[in-house]
């Protein structure tokens, strides 16, 4: 099975067990808008539970707001929103799609890399033990032929960037003969600007309505209540603000499901820094940040840094942790190093004083900010594609098995009475009833109990406990492991512990 012929069996599971729902699906939809199902909220719920505990549990200098989604339109002229907030677009005249040129570009250096990197493996199986990566890399023809094909088109993309060509942009697309995957051929646009921002009207009337716009990220709200945190906190640099919350930006390109939504939620936090500072604190935020994803056991191979070489209006350093999606590496968290250009900026356009009095220095200073953003719905994606596998059993039939990390999890246990009857399904409901308060637990006893461990693999449930006659007598109960379908023999009074072992946040929490 391909990546590709993966993802959109993946794409199919996630709506059967309730993860992920298409948005307004009985009105056939809305595209780049999904909604999550009983599961999905449950696994979205526990992504930011961990990322919220993370940042303001264990840092005493870090704390929570909840800023609205509406702000003033004069927040998004100061955050440079309005006048630069484009993506590079262009059309292919015989199909009529609209692509990001940038991605395009992004895309087709991708495949590039993915050639390469089969030639590697090639080398790999062929020399076994004694293959030398680099120096393979230094002297095999093949790979020597596409990586100068790869610094050639990524100079010039680099550039484009660097000088937001858009002409530049649309002659790599052309040299590279890059085409549409609609209708196969190069008959492209001129490469143009497009603001990605929602705007509404807020007023009574339409006569004295106010243009508005709905947030296309969730940094602002904190900047703009920097100074009510700080003095009603009575907070001392350095300290972070933490928000959780909606954003949404009109993508023309929406796409890979839920990797790039028109509405979506992030996980971001800014840590406010003395001028002068701001690159020693990058780098911390840069090594927590990786300790953080790397924590929860989806294999450290699978991520890795990218450093912008294009900055943003904002920032003095930038970089990108990526996660090795179906599609390949893309974008997972941002860390950016975004100077005080919001601050100073607000503090321009409201006329308001916005500064930090340091006592220990006796002066007032406009603060810098270390930014680290995540996407909520990427972070459900990363962990889906990762756990999501097919299993060949040794009896020849296949289960399909969502291995989550336990602490996310959506159901933590699954207690099954072995048949309905006999006293069994009292003794199973009164372990439900006593585990309920601490873990989400399903109660199941339709089916045989095989079609029941073949759905709790499907959605992931890390334990599944069976109670069978054996149980009414002894007071114990065969509790089966997903992953490894191994089966214990545990006394009822012992399951809790049992549980909270594997399926504890405080478990990743303590291990930051």
């Amino acid at each position: 099975m391909t990546q590709d012929e993966l993802f959109k069996v993946l794409v199919a599971h996630c709506k059967e067990y309730g993860f992920i729902f298409p948005s307004s699906e009985i009105y056939d939809g809305l595209a780049a808008v999904y909604d999550y199902g009983q599961m999905g909220v449950e696994l979205k719920n526990n992504i930011k539970q961990y990322w919220w505990n993370a940042m303001t549990r264990l840092h005493e200098n870090i704390v929570g707001i909840d800023s609205c989604i509406f702000m003033h339109p004069r927040i998004w002229e100061a955050s440079g929103h309005v006048g630069a907030f484009n993506d590079p677009l262009i059309d292919n005249k015989d199909s009529k799609k609209r692509y990001r040129a940038d991605v395009l570009i992004e895309d087709y250096l991708g495949k590039i890399e993915e050639k390469i990197r089969k030639e590697v493996e090639k080398g790999r199986k062929r020399f076994g033990d004694s293959f030398d990566e680099a120096q393979f890399r230094a002297t095999n023809p093949n790979v020597l032929r596409e990586q100068a094909k790869y610094d050639e088109v990524h100079n010039r993309y680099k550039e484009a960037e660097q000088t937001n060509d858009l002409a530049a942009y649309k002659q790599i697309i052309v040299d590279c003969g890059i085409v549409c995957p609609i209708s196969g051929t190069c008959n492209w646009t001129d490469v143009r600007q497009f603001n990605l921002m929602f705007s509404t009207s807020m007023g009574s009337t339409s006569e004295g309505a106010n243009t508005i716009y709905l947030r296309p990220e969730t940094a602002q709200g904190i900047f703009v209540n920097y100074l009510n945190v700080q003095k009603t906190g009575r907070m001392k640099i350095p300290f972070g603000i933490a928000q959780i919350g909606k954003a949404f930006r009109n993508e023309i390109v929406a796409r890979q499901f839920i990797f790039r939504m028109r509405e979506f939620e992030q996980m971001e936090m800014q840590f406010f820094i003395k001028p002068g500072t701001e690159l020693e604190w990058f780098a911390k935020w840069k090594e927590q940040r990786m300790k953080w994803h790397v924590n929860i056991g989806m294999g450290a191979e699978n991520y890795r840094f990218h450093d912008h070489e294009k900055l943003a209006h904002y920032a003095n350093a930038a970089t990108d942790i990526e996660f090795n999606f179906p599609f390949g590496f893309k974008e997972l968290e941002g860390i950016h190093s975004r100077t005080n250009f919001d601050l100073g900026n607000h503090q321009k356009f409201s006329g308001k004083k916005i500064e930090y009095f340091d006592s220990e220095e006796n002066k007032a200073y406009t603060p810098y900010v270390v930014e680290t953003s995540i996407g909520v719905d990427r972070m459900v994606l990363a962990v889906l594609s990762h756990a999501f596998h097919e299993e060949q059993l040794e009896n020849g039939e296949t289960r399909v098995v969502l291995s989550i990390p336990a602490p996310l999890a959506p159901v933590k246990a699954a207690v099954l009475p072995l048949v309905k009857k006999d006293g069994l399904p009292e003794l199973a409901q009164e372990i439900m009833n006593d585990l309920k308060y601490d873990f989400n637990c399903q109660y199941e006893e339709k089916d045989s109990i095989g079609k029941r461990y073949r759905r709790q693999d499907a959605i992931g449930t890390p334990f599944c406990i069976t109670v069978d006659h054996e149980s009414l007598t002894d007071r114990c109960v065969t509790v089966r492991e997903r992953d490894t379908m191994t089966q214990e023999r545990v006394p009822i009074d012992r399951l809790h512990e049992m549980i909270e072992k594997k399926v504890s946040l405080n478990v990743l929490l303590r291990n930051l």
